[in-house]
């Protein structure tokens, strides 16, 4: 018979105790100490299925491994599809995090009633009959589908052996519990072991699992951080809830790239994909107003056409202010000192304000020019020719450095329909037959004058 063990856990990071204290010493954390049961005298698991075969695995050359590709469930999600690599792998453990309200259940209820395997979708926090409002307001129905309200890891096996699901979703790995701990529900230990029962079953039937994963204030993943370790892949839902677009970013996959990721629109119907989400990130005017620039970045490898928008005014007070959103605000101060010192612009007592639209957050460097035309078509109160559209960095110099990837931006401006493509003139290009119009510039002069000559 087993002695039942406990220990002192932190609940913020997971770090292991051997008497409670007041602070982690790790995550240094106050009042996130706490004992819990990590050994009981029984433990109920996933067993594996008397049919399956047992296998002894043996020591290969790496010159005699036989390369077998990965069976993968398509889930009729486009954009899913592409951020995992073309589909579910088979026996995968897929995990998905994202803030309370970003619409991470939405989106694997509505994976769950398009796919075409049976999938058992298990809910420990709505019931059966939300999540039936939810699907009629999806406008989607799957008679293979099948929803389980239950907590209990070992209730939900026996569920499991009787309906044979080919695709199991579970919401939320935080809501679990296993007999086999007493520890509460989302504590350090019950997600742990209610995981690796998970995966253990994962991968002896050769199932795909997909977790939703609650979020803690700092942004990751709630629970030990080895439950990242432990899953095959990591996608990461954000957004703004007060805007309706939603990315999808992989931030581990072992059966695919990690520079993929997939865009949505939030809707009353649920998730729309988008496929040019250029769309939802440059506003529909009119008539052309001066402060707006169009930038082309790259998220992960997608290109993207950005707008940039600034407005430049006399300070009231006394000292100027900076304002961004979406942009680093560090670098706006360092372009517009470049602005002043080596273009000879004053604008160190104008107050200086930059949005991008759409609500997304861009760290990507090549978008620094189109912020250098915003600010001094704003400065000058002329707007930009349309069709025009931006992307290079901005050194110290006041010079205009070359970006990676350059093509590709300007194969995505092409297809958009822009007319002139600014870029740095020690950028490589490799195809030399484009139909846009390429306007190379080295310094910041060069591009004030073929803007607003």
């Amino acid at each position: 018979m087993a002695k039942t063990k406990t220990t002192f856990l932190c609940q913020n990071c997971g770090t292991q105790h051997a008497k409670w204290v007041g602070q982690c010493g790790a995550c240094k954390e106050w009042n996130t100490i706490v004992e819990e049961v990590i050994q009981k005298e029984e433990k109920h698991v996933w067993k594996q299925a008397s049919t399956a075969k047992q296998v002894t695995n043996k020591p290969l050359k790496i010159s005699e491994i036989q390369l077998n590709p990965e069976e993968r469930v398509v889930t009729n999600n486009n954009e899913l599809d592409t951020v995992l690599g073309g589909g579910l792998v088979k026996g995968s453990v897929t995990l998905l995090g994202g803030e309370p309200g970003i619409g991470k259940s939405t989106l694997l209820l509505q994976v769950a009633l398009n796919i075409r395997q049976k999938v058992l979708y298990v809910s420990g926090e709505e019931s059966q009959s939300q999540i039936k409002m939810r699907a009629e307001r999806l406008e989607a129905n799957n008679s293979n589908c099948l929803i389980l309200t239950e907590t209990n890891t070992q209730q939900i096996f026996k569920n499991i052996e009787e309906t044979e699901p080919e695709v199991l979703v579970i919401d939320s790995i935080q809501t679990l519990h296993t007999a086999s701990i007493e520890a509460s529900p989302g504590s350090i230990s019950q997600i742990r072991e209610t995981a690796a029962e998970l995966i253990k079953y994962a991968k002896e039937t050769a199932t795909p699992v997909l977790l939703i994963g609650h979020i803690n204030k700092d942004g990751n993943i709630a629970g030990p951080k080895i439950l990242e370790h432990m899953v095959d892949v990591v996608l990461q839902f954000e957004g703004d809830r007060n805007h309706t677009y939603r990315i999808l970013r992989s931030q581990k996959n072992r059966f695919g790239s990690t520079s993929e990721l997939g865009i949505y629109e939030m809707l009353s119907t649920g998730l729309r994909e988008i496929s040019n989400p250029s769309e939802i990130l440059i506003s529909k005017k009119d008539a052309d107003l001066s402060g707006t620039a169009i930038a082309s970045t790259l998220e992960g490898i997608r290109p993207l056409m950005i707008e940039i928008q600034a407005l430049v005014s006399t300070a009231v007070y006394g000292t100027p202010q900076r304002s961004t959103t979406g942009y680093n605000l560090k670098r706006l101060n360092m372009i517009l000192a470049v602005l002043e010192k080596r273009a000879g612009f004053k604008l160190g007592a104008k107050d200086v304000f930059l949005n991008i639209t759409g609500g997304i957050n861009v760290d990507d460097p090549a978008i620094d020019l189109a912020v250098v035309a915003a600010i001094l078509s704003s400065n000058q109160d002329v707007a930009i020719k349309p069709n025009v559209c931006f992307a290079a960095e901005v050194g110290l110099a006041g010079e205009i450095r070359p970006v990676s990837k350059i093509d590709q931006r300007i194969l995505e401006a092409e297809k958009l329909g822009y007319k002139t493509f600014v870029a740095s003139k020690y950028n490589k290009i490799t195809n030399k037959n484009h139909v846009i119009r390429l306007v190379l510039v080295g310094k910041i002069e060069e591009a004030f004058a073929t803007l607003f000559a």
